[in-house]
Formats: structure tokens, sequence, C-alpha cells
């Protein structure tokens, strides 16, 4: 059994990393899941401890390009990496926000989305030391270099913006496998600069730690999103977990496994040349599997989809038993759910089909407490007059017949229509193993031939 004392040591915490990041066993090294969709994702990890004074250093190595033959030619940057320093507060998106400062092997660093020319390329069995200065001047400075050869200064930031709170190592990954060097390794890869002391060595007392999670499932949350699309769920689930730091919430949703897919700092949307179809069913397929392992891990979720089928929600919640099993309803009155429809549509280009949000009506169930669920609470319409609004929307849908085309069901056989209003389950096809150790064998498919299948129904997927 693992007998490292993880309230001391200075490691990678399998609680404060992207849940398809996967930590060994010794809690230095790592790797991201590479099948189907999760090939373009960045996977992040933040170290246990962080400093706030001193001279100090850490190294990573880039032990394994991991194979990703499945992926298109055309894809920009397969494997990276991007190493550096995070508040404890910051996700797990190295470089993408305020106070968080990586520098990436494509020859870039960042902070706060911001990237710019610094240092030189790296990859493969490549070292990364990664140095930050609390001493020198008014500012902290962090600064990098490869295989022993420093690469200058790359961030100055005043203390006074810092306000006393700690930097942590943090690492961000596509498609590579890394390890740490914090200073327990008997020798390290190369000596770190003068005056600079490795990390580990810092004295416990010294050291700031970082947020701890839920020690037993009776303390985890999860919280279910229930609302038809452009309801507001993202907007609340994302605000929610920001004033709510200390929770940690792991928001499990396409809008964010779309976030992870960001190429420099960009959505997607904006530069990339593949089939945008087949990418949704990809991001959709990833999160049916991170919901499989986050009902394995003690951490606190939003689960952000529309979850308005009452199947829907009893077969999600049931994974997550012996957790707080709460729903939250964002029913707001018909007007605004119009009006924030356009808005959505206008904004984000996102355009769910009326038929689709027509068959989610009709189907449309408020959640009760009971043997799935601890706690129901009520966004916007209290509990009576969402009741009232739901039953409209169900008459709404009934009404409205069949939709024009055949449902796609996501389980064998494709699409389905036998003449009547086949409901789209969202059943999860996704099982087995989820790991993945590189070669191209983790992608299914490619032998069996496909059905064509329309960018609305993957859509539809993403919202349910």
């Amino acid at each position: 059994d693992f007998t490292l004392n993880l309230t001391q040591a200075f490691c990678v915490p399998t609680d404060n990393c992207d849940l398809h990041f996967k930590v060994s066993r010794d809690r230095y090294s790592g790797y991201p899941l590479t099948i189907e969709g999760f090939a373009y994702l960045w996977a992040g990890a933040r170290a246990s401890y962080g400093v706030k004074s001193g001279r100090v250093c850490f190294e990573m190595k880039i032990n394994e390009e991991i194979s990703v033959k499945h992926l298109p030619s055309s894809e920009p940057d397969p494997h990276v990496v991007r190493v550096g320093w995070s508040l404890d507060s910051c996700s797990t998106q190295l470089g993408e926000e305020a106070f968080s400062y990586g520098c990436g092997g494509t020859g870039k660093k960042s902070s706060s989305c911001k990237f710019e020319d610094y240092g030189e390329k790296f990859g493969e069995n490549d070292v990364i030391g990664c140095f930050v200065d609390f001493e020198s001047s008014e500012e902290v400075e962090m600064s990098f270099s490869k295989n022993g050869k420093w690469l200058g200064v790359a961030f100055s930031v005043a203390k006074e913006q810092l306000a006393g709170r700690a930097l942590f190592p943090h690492v961000l990954v596509k498609n590579c496998a890394i390890e740490f060097n914090f200073g327990q390794k008997d020798e390290a890869y190369f000596p770190p600069l003068e005056q600079y002391t490795f990390i580990q060595n810092v004295k416990l007392e010294e050291r700031n730690r970082g947020t701890v999670g839920p020690t037993c499932k009776s303390d985890c949350e999860i919280l279910m999103m229930v609302g038809l699309p452009a309801s507001g769920k993202t907007t609340w689930a994302m605000k929610h977990a920001k004033e709510n730091p200390e929770k940690k919430y792991n928001i499990l949703g396409t809008n964010a496994i779309m976030e992870k897919m960001k190429v420099m700092g960009l959505r997607r949307q904006r530069n990339y040349a593949g089939r945008w179809d087949i990418l949704i069913q990809q991001a959709t397929q990833c999160l049916n599997r991170l919901i499989q392992i986050a009902a394995r891990k003690k951490r606190n979720y939003i689960l952000d989809q529309t979850n308005v089928y009452g199947s829907a929600q009893r077969r999600k919640m049931r994974p997550f038993e012996g957790f707080q099993r709460k729903a939250i309803v964002i029913c707001p009155t018909d007007e605004d759910l119009k009006e924030r429809t356009l808005k959505q549509t206008s904004e984000e280009g996102k355009d769910v089909p009326d038929h689709a949000v027509l068959e989610m009506k009709a189907n449309f169930v408020l959640p009760e407490v009971g043997d799935f669920l601890d706690e129901v609470i009520f966004i916007e319409l209290e509990h009576e007059e969402a009741d009232k609004l739901v039953k409209q929307y169900n008459e709404e849908g009934r009404k409205a017949g069949p939709p024009p085309d055949k449902r796609y069901d996501n389980r064998q056989g494709g699409f389905r229509g036998r003449g009547g209003y086949q409901r789209f389950d969202n059943r999860s096809g996704s099982r087995g193993s989820y790991q993945n150790r590189g070669g191209g064998g983790g992608f299914r498919g490619g032998k069996k031939k496909k059905k064509k299948k329309s960018i609305y129904a993957y859509l539809f997927l993403s919202f349910m």
C-alpha cells in the first residue's frame, strides 16, 4: 500500500487534478487519458503545497509523448506540456487566467490567456526547471530552464498583487506522461540555479497547504442541474463554484469539456478545421466517461446537463450513492427563457433544434426528494410556480407530436424511428476500461461502418 504521509509530502494529490489525469502511486508522476476525444483535452494537476517566500525550484520531465494515431493529421500540437505556478484558487487550465503562469512546449509563455514568445520549444525527454524568487525585489520573479540552460525571467509580478498568497507548482499536459522532481530524488536532473533550493526542502511550517478535498463520501456533494437549454444552468454552476472555492467543485458538462479543448487559449470553434459534429460526439463520450470516473472519486461535483427526464435523473444519481445528492432546478419564466435562448444563439452559436426542445418539454419532470435525492433547490421560480409552468411545457410538447426526423437514441442501432415519439435517453455506450498508456489501440471505431449522424443529434445529446 502507498505509505507516504500525504499530510507532509510535497506531491501531486489525487484530488487536485483533472479527473482524466491519472496520478501514479508515488504521487510524483502522471499521464492523461488519451482514448477517443480525450486526446483533444488538456489535463492539469497542481502540487499539494505552495510557497510565498524564499528562492525555490522544482523540475518536470516529459517521460513520454503518448501515441495518438487516431487524431487527424491536421491537429495542431498533439503533444505539448505547459508547466509553471498558480494560486490554489486557480483552475487547472494553467496560464489561462490571472495569477496562473505557464511556460509551454511551443516556445510560448502565458498568463491571463495572453501568449508571448519565450524560451525554446521542448518535448519528450526534456527537463524543465521552474524557479520562483520572492527575495530579489518588490516583484516576484518566475523563470525557467531547459535541460540545465536558463531561459531568463518569464514573469515579474508585484508582491502587492499576490497579496501574500502562495504559488503552487502546476502542470498542464496534452497526450504526454510527465514526472516531477520536487527534491525527493537523490540527484537532480540538472543542478538548480545558485541560491535556489528544491521546494521539497522548504520546512513544513513555511509551506502553504492547498485545499484538502473531502475525506469520505458523506462529505461530498453532487449538484445535479435541472432545466431546459439556455435556462441559465451553466451560468449558475460557474457562479456557485466561484463563490465556494473551498468546495473545489468539478463541473461536469460539455461546456466544461470544450473549455479543455482550447488551442493557444482559444475555444476550438475559432480554429478547428475538422468535422464539428464528430468533435461534439467525442466531447459527449468524454463526458459520459468522466461521470463514471467521478462516482469513484471523493470530490464535489456539479452535473451541468439538462437532466429533465425522470429516468435520467435516477440513472445519473444512483452511482453517487453515499454523496449528498441535490438537484438544482433552474426554471425561469417562459419569457425569460425565450430571451436567454436568443441571447445564447447569437453569442455562442448554440442552436438546439425546436423539435429537440419540444421533446424535452414533453418529458420534463421536476425532481423530488426521495431514494436518490436528498434535497431539491429551486432557483428563480419556486416549486409551485415551476410545477405549473412545467405542466404547460408537458402539454405544449405533447401537442407538437413526433419530431420531423428519426431520433438518435445512442443505443445499438443508431437512429430509431417507429412512427411514435422516440425519447432520446442518452444511455452511455462508452463503458469498460478508461485508461490507456498509448498506442492507437484505445481508439474505438473504424472497423464497423457507422451511420452518419446529424450535428443536431450530438448537440441534443450534449444538453441531456
